[in-house]
Formats: structure tokens, sequence, C-alpha cells
């Protein structure tokens, strides 16, 4: 892979104050490599132009956009411990022992037990699937749990998506003599004294396959299991036809893209080939979701991480924390309606919530203007809402937000960062030094626990450790563009090309367009707080736009306040189908005032 194009030095068409606020830079294109491209790869100009802007050298283009298992799928004992896994569990497998599988109540946690539980039950193991209660027990295994465990037969626990900083429960499992085998993604300087850790973010690890998230790890794990049973000729001995494992391939890609990791290397043939298993609507609970929720395939990443990942994720954050695990490992329909049903009517508690926390937290990071991080907390806050609201603050003041919710005694709270602020050291270097009880996460995502008293010392904690994030946040303001359009221009058949990119997500953004000197044509509030227009360009030709929960924002206030003004509107271009016939419209980000 090449160097990805830096963006010009100067502000793009002299925003440097957007209505959001920010300065764009628009990345251009090198001619000559887009032409090379064309003739080694065969694509078309305009996809050309768009590889070279970010820097794809030509023997990367086949792997970008045909991402297969075949070619990217790593070899899973690059994988520290994970041979050391593979034999423990094989054992217990061979003399019938019971083995517990223990998630987080995250889609990433709930897809990465589905796909374990599925594998283990589908060759006749004794298995009991455990999911801790956000608000009695919070995230992680315990001693506490694993103990139940043990007092239900367990001698095997594997943690998926948690247990990397687990030290207590993980103590308490080595005294009591219970196997514990992680299977997790989340940074860990200091291991645990788990049976094996198989985690390419903890120490030790050189398998380089840093991306993945937990269901990529538990999906590999699997992968060395079935292999390591076929070639001990355990399935023939035990007359056990070996599992399918390209059938979980549709949770992996669910989570991949879920749980915001880069879509990059074998993640994109995770994210492609899960979006396609998941279109074909095998798996009861996905389908019975896609009914409630009016969702039709062929499935788009916005599926996954707007339509079946909030909902999925809902029982953890404001019902039941095991709902997900029973909706995605459900066997019938009615039983997956059930969950489904659920998980929709918490969605819809989880939307109610956070409106109400957001509204305040936003008064709150308005008082921060001049701060480099924003810092929310309140008594009574849901913590099942708080990541949500924090991403939100981030997104609309484009820094890193930390917010916690109090009760009891005790505040939990989620902090969503910025690229270039790794807010999940910060976090742990705050746990590791007594400022706060307890944390962990990675770069971009982080949760931690205080008490109220610890609220001032975590904020000057902060404030020291933002003390050299001048830059990054600086840059996170900015809007960096893939090119210009004119409406005419932003056809159906850019829309396709772009979208032999995707899936796009972290790591592979969509690209965002600019639409310099275009007129307001008409502008209008529409349902829950979006803000549709319609954008004329020098010809006459129309494009249709849309600004996603703009209202009352100064983005929102800044396009309805242009009618019949000439703007430059930034945004995504999509294509989908209306009444039979193809249209493309431009999903806003951002846009600025064109005329002095």
């Amino acid at each position: 892979m090449s160097e990805a194009a830096q963006p010009q030095s100067g502000a793009a068409f002299g925003v440097t104050q957007s209505f959001s606020g920010r300065r764009w830079r628009l990345r251009t294109a090198d001619r000559e490599r887009a032409a090379a491209l064309v003739r080694a790869t065969g694509v078309s100009t305009s996809l050309a132009e768009l590889l070279a802007v970010r820097g794809i050298a030509a023997d990367a283009v086949d792997d970008l956009l045909n991402p297969t298992m075949k070619r990217l799928l790593p070899e899973p004992n690059s994988l520290a411990d994970m041979a050391r896994a593979v034999a423990r569990t094989k054992l217990a497998i061979e003399t019938g022992e019971t083995i517990a599988i223990f998630g987080d109540y995250d889609v990433d946690g709930s897809c990465s037990a589905a796909i374990v539980q599925d594998f283990l039950h589908g060759i006749g193991c004794r298995t009991r699937v455990y999911i801790p209660d956000r608000m009695t027990e919070g995230y992680g295994p315990s001693a506490a749990a694993f103990a139940t465990l043990l007092g239900e037969g367990a001698t095997l626990v594997l943690t998926v998506d948690c247990g990397a900083n687990a030290m207590a429960a993980m103590n308490a499992a080595r005294d009591s003599g219970l196997d514990a085998i992680v299977l997790d993604h989340h940074a860990a300087e200091v291991l645990p004294p788990a049976f094996a850790h198989v985690n390419p973010n903890r120490v030790g690890d050189s398998s380089g396959l840093h991306q993945l998230c937990a269901a990529g790890v538990s999906f590999l794990f699997l992968v060395a299991l079935n292999r390591s049973l076929r070639d001990g000729g355990w399935y023939l001995r035990a007359r056990v036809e070996p599992p399918d494992l390209m059938a979980a391939l549709d949770l992996v890609g669910l989570a991949t893209i879920c749980d915001v990791v880069p879509l990059t290397g074998v993640n994109r043939a995770f994210a492609r080939g899960g979006l396609a298993r998941l279109g074909e609507g095998r798996r009861k609970g996905i389908a019975a979701l896609a009914r409630i929720a009016n969702a039709t395939p062929p499935f788009t990443a916005y599926h996954a991480g707007f339509v079946f990942g909030p909902r999925i994720n809902a029982g953890g954050r404001v019902g039941k924390c095991s709902l997900g695990v029973e909706l995605l490992t459900g066997t019938t329909d009615e039983a997956c309606e059930e969950a489904a049903l659920q998980l929709d009517l918490h969605n819809r508690e989880r939307q109610a919530i956070e409106a109400v926390i957001l509204e305040d937290a936003i008064a709150m990071a308005a008082r921060q203007e001049n701060a480099p991080f924003l810092l929310a907390a309140q008594d009574g806050w849901h913590p099942g809402v708080v990541g949500i609201v924090a991403g939100r603050l981030k997104e609309r003041f484009a820094k890193p937000a930390f917010v916690a919710g109090f009760e009891g005694g005790l505040g939990r709270g989620s902090a969503r960062s910025v690229p270039g602020v790794d807010i999940g050291a910060m976090v742990r270097r705050a746990r590791e030094r007594g400022i706060i009880e307890t944390g962990g996460g990675h770069a971009m995502a982080a949760g931690f626990g205080l008490r109220p008293e610890q609220l001032d010392g975590f904020a000057a904690f902060l404030a020291e450790a933002f003390a050299d994030a001048g830059g990054a946040i600086a840059r996170a303001g900015d809007l960096d563009l893939d090119g210009a359009l004119s409406p005419g221009g932003a056809n159906a058949v850019l829309a396709a090309e772009i979208g032999k990119l995707g899936p796009f997500g972290a790591g592979n953004p969509e690209p965002l367009w600019v639409l310099p000197d275009v007129t307001v044509a008409f502008a209008d509030s529409v349902g829950r707080n979006h803000v549709r227009l319609r954008l004329s360009g020098g010809d006459g030709t129309r494009l249709d736009a849309i600004a996603f929960r703009a209202g009352g924002t100064p983005l929102g206030e800044g396009v309805l306040a242009s009618r019949g003004r000439r703007i430059h509107a930034v945004g995504r271009l999509r294509a989908d189908e209306w009444n039979g016939r193809a249209r493309v419209q431009l999903q806003i980000e951002d846009a600025a005032a064109a005329e002095g």
C-alpha cells in the first residue's frame, strides 16, 4: 500500500469556519498514479482517482475490492497462547467437561459468545453461556460469577470480549481450580493469571492482528480448534459432523462493523462476507430482527451499525443483558420473535433515556469550549447509555468525551476519542494510579468506574494527560475531503463506483465530497431533527440532500437560513431505490456559506 494523499495545507474553498465550526482540507489525486492504476487493474478512472487519493497500490487493489477469506485469513496460531488454548479446549471436549462461555453484553460480546456456543453445542458439548448483569455485576468476569459457574459443574471457562484485565477474577479461578481461557482484544499490559490469553493486543503477542474485534479472535480460535479436532481424528471417532465455520461469518462480520475496528486486512473479508450471509436470512434471530425493523436485504454496513447493532445492544443497556445472545442463538421462530420484540422495545426505551441525558450533557459540554476534552457527569444518568452520549458529544464537538452517571455512590462511565488520542491508555493509567476505581479499553473507546469524590481528581489527571494532545485535537476538527463534484456529476454511476470500496467504516471511511457553490433551492425540517434540502448547480441540475440529526445544531440552523443562497456542501453520496426508481442523495456532513 502506498502513502495516502495528504490534504492541501490551505483551507478548501476558503472554508476555515464552516457552519459546524470546522476547517476543510481537500485531498487531490495524483493523476499519473490514477492512470497507472487504470492500466494495471482495469478499474474506471473515477475509481482509480479515489484509490490514488487513499494511497492504494496496484497490488493491493484486488484485496480491497474483492476481499476473500481464502486470501486474507491469517494463521490462527500466530496469536500468542492459541495452541495452548486449543489444546485445553480439545481435552475438555474429548473428556466431556462442561464448558462455560462468559461474554460481554454488547454486540461484539454477544456475537462472540454466540459463535462459540453454536460451535460447541453443535458438536455435542455441555455448555453454559453466562452474560453478567450490567447494573448488578458490571463489566467482565468476577470471582462471584466464576464461583457460580464452578458450582454448576464447569471446569473450563472461555471469556469472550472480556477478561483481559480481570486480575481478581482470574486469581480466583486459578485458586479454585477453574481453568480460564481469555479470548479478547482489549489492550492488556499486565496479564492476569489465566490458563491461556489469546489477544492480539496483549503484551507478548507478535501476530500483528491488532485490528481484530473479539468475534474475529473467537473465530480464529474456532478455526484452530476445528483443525485440531479434525486432524486428531475426533470427528471420526465421535461420529460427529464437523461444523460449517462459514455459518458464523454473519456474526463475525456484524461484530466487526459494530465494534468500529478498522475494516482492513481480514476484517474486510469478515465484513463483506458477513453482510452477504446476513442477507441470506439463515439465522432466525437476525431474520426476526429484520422483520421488526422493516429491513430488507441486501444489507449494508448501515444496517449492521444502525439497525441490527443498536437493537442487539439494547438489552445490555436498559434491559435483560443476555437477550442479545438468546436472539443470536435462538432455534425457533417463536423464541426469536419474542427476543426481537423485547430488544426493539428496549431500544426505544434507550432512545428516550438517551435524549434526556444528551440534552443535559450538551449543555455541560458547551461550557467547556476551551478545554481539549469534555467531561460530563451527573447523578441518575443511566450507565447503559453513557457510551452513546459520549459518542454524540465527540461527534458534535470534535473532542474526546468522557461521560459518567452516578448511582449508589458509584459512577460508571464511558469515553470516546478522536484519531491520535489514545483514551484507553489514559484510563488504564488512571486506574493503575488509583485515581479511578476501574478502567480499560482501547484507543478510541474506553470504560471507567469511579466514586463521586474521585471526579475532580480524574478531571485534573485528564487535564495533565491532554497537555500534549493539542495538535491531534485541532486536526480532529478538520474535515478532509476526497474530491469535488457538481450536482450533475453526483449520479448513480459514480455512486455505484464508490460502492465498490465498501463496506465503509473505521480504517476505510466513506468518501466525502464537496459540492461547491450550489444554491439551496429548498430546505425544511423533517422527521426527528433532520433537515432535508434540494441543491441546485449552475446548470440547473438539482440534487436531493439530507442532514441527519442536524435540527437545532449550528449545521442545521445554517442550512435552513441559507434558503435561496449559495453554499458549499459536504457529504456522502448514497444511492437507493424509491418506488422502483433508482435515485442518488447527498447525506450532508457539513456546509458553509459561499457568499461573502
